[in-house]
């Protein structure tokens, strides 16, 4: 098998998918695991299908693959340990989440959750990585958007759609700086390949800082609606949330979201820029990165 074979966890997700295409347009053969059975032929994929355990056994075609990217919730790697070691890994690419500095401090204890269980999952993969000289590349993005798929824009573009305006708490002020999936993946593409780049940690922010209500705002223009923010008190937020979660789409939504639109969520992503050469795009939406 040539050295150029990663093993990709996750790859049904938004950033997985778009993975993919960038591996492939790189000549990387690549094995594709889900947990759910796909149909989709390509000559550099090989899909192996997950059982309900979340396990494979090592078969021939496994017992080779020196690279691998999760891109799946990084609390569930360790679920992958075994396969992972067994394939013969020597470097390994995991995406995390600014939310674990976010969220670690969050009123709502699910958050806070969320925000462990990342914390975790990153001393769980270095120390796994140390034990079996794995060399490790950590990626923390901020928010993710594109292609109509994520959780953060798309959510407000589908608010917007369904009840005609945004709710923001007070100036909603707090700053941002999102990131489009295609540079999330194409970072991951970069620590994959940059070799000489081991046991590193890197925040991903978007090239552009903006105020969370200018961050709406444009979602708006990009559905050519005018823009209707209504300001409203953090008690409205509570009922509301309340209300909303026994909508099967709006389940996660929680009144500590409203308390950080104030809240300035920005971070310094020099080092990715500098080692990893890495070059986000600006806050410029299009109507392919809402849902259709």
């Amino acid at each position: 098998m040539s050295e150029r074979h990663v093993g990709l966890l996750g790859a049904t997700s938004l950033v997985g998918e778009c993975l993919l295409k960038q591996l492939i347009q790189n000549n990387w053969h690549i094995t594709a695991f889900s947990r759910r059975s796909i149909t989709q032929s390509h000559s550099q994929i090989a899909w192996k299908q997950l059982d309900t355990t979340n396990q494979l056994r090592i078969g021939t075609e496994e017992n080779n693959i020196p690279f691998w990217i999760c891109a799946a919730p990084i609390w569930t790697l360790p679920d992958y340990f075994d396969l992972i070691s067994a394939s013969g890994a020597r470097r390994i690419v995991v995406l995390s989440s600014t939310s674990r500095f976010t969220k670690d401090t969050s009123s709502d204890p699910s958050e806070r959750k969320i925000a462990q269980q990342l914390i975790k999952g990153e001393e769980f993969v270095q120390t796994w990585a140390a034990t079996h000289g794995v060399k490790w590349i950590i990626l923390r993005p901020t928010l993710i958007y594109g292609y109509g798929h994520d959780k953060n824009i798309t959510e407000i573009a589908r608010f917007i759609r369904r009840f005609g305006f945004f709710p923001l708490l007070g100036s909603a002020k707090g700053l941002r700086q999102p990131i489009h999936v295609e540079d999330v993946a194409s970072a991951c593409y970069a620590a994959l390949d940059t070799l000489n780049l081991t046991n590193r940690s890197y925040n991903l922010t978007g090239s552009e800082t903006l105020p969370y209500r200018e961050m709406v705002k444009r979602v708006f223009e990009t559905l050519n609606h005018s823009p209707r923010m209504l300001t409203v008190p953090l008690w409205f937020f509570q009922i509301a949330a309340w209300g909303l979660s026994w909508l099967l789409r709006y389940r996660n939504w929680t009144s500590a979201m409203a308390e950080r639109m104030n809240q300035d969520l920005t971070f310094d992503c020099s080092d990715a820029k500098r080692d990893l050469n890495f070059s986000p795009r600006s806050f410029k939406l299009t109507a392919e990165d809402l849902p259709g």
